[in-house]
């Protein structure tokens, strides 16, 4: 049995479930929400259609599990939502419902589409709502219920938000292009709009990309090893004044965040790891090992991934070393050596071919801050929460570039 915490509809849950259990069957059996209905089981129907963390999920292929310390909410978290009570108007009105099976997942589809996306055409509209099937209404009562709807998009919404950051869902989702929306409440749940804080500046342009260099992977005595270099265009006291702070350089590297100062030697945190479809929390500790004279640190730590069960264990090297740009002043060098021990579910990926070229591509979002930091102290980092799906997918296009680059250089010659 594993612990979960999450909020479904305003309310904080905490249970024991399976790993296996299905977020559906843990709605419907655990919390007798039954108004998420199960029709085909396989993510193809979307009778099972919810909303996790601002974005529309199947239930019924989501553990319950991944979604720990997300925001669920089902249909009947939606009662006092003007959007919503609007769409269940215009699906009587326009008789977009007669067994009322699909109509959950329907109106949360509904819902999420006109949040995102405004003056379609009823062809476009029956696109968009591909991922939701009716076997009795035959679509024309339900295109014409969104489509009225949608006609009134401009007095429902009330002002951008931001994406929810813990993606569980499956297109459109997050990258659908559009921006998610908040909706107007009744006028009876309005609340003064809560004060912000000011927007943190951006990071100061580059004038040039840092590259970096990353070494072959090695096994080492059951662990798999790998080095990486890159240049710095700063004094060498001054990053290494930033890098022997750890909170600093937890800031800089993406996913990674601390839970709080280092206790003397002692540190602990967490790694956020999004690969593709998947993803991973390690929660661990470790430990500090600074050698000023030498310029370098030593983070030797362990960890573990409670949903998937997978564990790490590793240390991670770096060593500064002064040297001159092509300008002739002073910059430095940072090698880091790597080495770790991956068990568990996640081990499969852990010695794949693309994970050097993914440790390349995280290393330069790593210089990046650094480079940012060392010229603006105050600066944001827009890339300290990179998504591992932007980078596996960066990884992914340079390896199809590779690839067509081979191709087309061994056709060459034979057609010549």
């Amino acid at each position: 049995m594993t612990r979960l915490a999450l909020t479904i509809n305003g309310r904080r849950v905490e249970a024991e479930v399976t790993p296996r259990t299905h977020l559906a069957d843990f709605l419907r059996e655990h919390l007798l929400l039954t108004g998420t209905h199960i029709g085909c089981e396989h993510g193809i129907c979307g009778a099972c259609t919810v909303s996790i963390n601002g974005d529309i999920a199947r239930s019924c292929i989501t553990y319950a599990v991944a979604c720990d310390g997300a925001d669920v909410r089902t249909i009947e978290g939606f009662d006092d939502d003007a959007l919503m009570a609007r769409l269940r108007q215009a699906f009587s009105a326009e008789h977009a419902l007669q067994c009322g099976y699909c109509t959950p997942g329907m109106l949360i589809a509904a819902r999420d589409l006109i949040c995102r996306k405004g003056g379609l055409s009823r062809a476009e509209i029956r696109t968009e709502m591909g991922g939701n099937l009716c076997r009795c209404t035959g679509y024309v009562g339900i295109v014409s219920a969104i489509e009225s709807v949608m006609a009134e998009r401009a007095a429902l919404i009330l002002q951008p938000r931001p994406t929810a950051s813990g993606w569980l869902g499956p297109a459109p989702g997050p990258q659908a292009g559009q921006p998610t929306v908040q909706v107007a409440a009744p006028a009876a749940l309005r609340h003064p709009p809560a004060s912000r804080p000011a927007l943190a500046r951006s990071a100061p342009a580059r004038a040039q990309p840092i590259e970096v260099t990353v070494g072959a992977i090695e096994d080492r005595d059951g662990a798999t090893r790998i080095v990486q270099s890159f240049v710095l265009a700063h004094p060498l006291d001054a990053v290494w004044e930033l890098m022997a702070d750890a909170e600093a350089v937890a800031r800089c590297m993406p996913g990674m965040s601390l839970d709080g100062p280092p206790d003397g030697d002692q540190v602990k945190g967490r790694l956020e790891v999004k690969i593709g479809p998947i993803a991973a929390s390690f929660a661990g500790a470790g430990t500090l090992q600074k050698i000023a004279a030498e310029y370098r640190q030593i983070i030797e730590g362990h960890g573990g991934d409670r949903k998937s069960g997978s564990r790490v264990s590793g240390s991670v090297d770096y060593r500064l070393a002064k040297v001159a740009d092509a300008a002739g002043s002073e910059a430095t060098r940072v090698d880091v050596v790597m080495s770790y021990v991956l068990t568990g579910p996640l081990a499969q990926i852990g010695r794949s071919g693309m994970v050097r070229d993914l440790v390349r591509r995280i290393g330069e979002a790593f210089a990046q801050n650094l480079d940012a930091q060392l010229r603006d102290p105050a600066a944001a980092l827009p890339m300290a929460q990179l998504a591992g799906v932007s980078l596996f997918a960066r990884v992914l296009v340079d390896r199809l570039r590779g690839l067509m680059a081979r191709l087309f250089a061994w056709r060459g010659p034979k057609h010549r």
